[in-house]
């Protein structure tokens, strides 16, 4: 006698779709190591054009360094002008411990800036050991992490806003309403 196992409840999942129409963002640019930079910046600025962005819905910013990205990013995402933000950088590998200390401290800071603004931070900084491992990471044997970033950043644009609602804006770890009016107390 074969047993029969009820039906497997149907579970929806909620994605982002990768459709940046009608949506802002924001690329910081590390002019450090700019011979890789620029190629990743072309690539994530043409992911989002490919996607449907208007070259008018993406501002560009440009950082000394990839130290300073975390906090242009999350001035940025403070605005709340922008459904996401790519962040743009190449760190190499040196003979000091300089290396490690920044790869570290730039993770963290945008990983923290994404989580307590609400506003998502595409990751397209190269931590690599070697200037060829980078250049393949910026458009030959790796295809080009900038692109990656750029639909990265649409998608999960799209899926905060799917989860979210499109009349509410994230703000640290409650959400807020737009608009004004008695009706708009913050959502706890």
């Amino acid at each position: 006698m074969k047993l029969e196992h009820p039906p497997e409840p149907a579970v929806r999942a909620i994605e982002g779709r990768l459709s940046a129409a009608g949506k802002r963002f924001a690329i910081v640019v590390s002019r450090f190591n700019a011979f890789i930079t620029e190629r990743l910046f072309q690539s994530a600025y043409d992911g989002l054009l490919r996607s449907g962005a208007k070259k008018k819905d993406v501002a560009l910013v440009r950082v000394p360094g990839a130290f300073e990205i975390p906090s242009a990013a999350r001035t940025l995402a403070e605005t709340k002008k922008y459904d996401a933000i790519i962040c743009i950088g190449c760190l190499l590998r040196g003979d000091t411990a300089h290396y490690d200390v920044i790869v570290n401290e730039v993770t963290r800071g945008i990983g923290q800036s994404a989580q307590e603004t609400g506003v998502p931070h595409a990751f397209g900084v190269l931590t690599c050991d070697t200037l060829e491992q980078a250049i393949d990471r910026a458009g030959l044997k790796m295809g080009n992490k900038g692109f990656e970033a750029a639909l990265a950043a649409v998608e999960m644009a799209n899926l905060t806003r799917a989860v979210v609602g499109k009349g509410v804006v994230r703000r640290a770890s409650f959400a807020v309403r737009k608009g004004k009016g008695k009706g708009n107390k913050p959502k706890r």
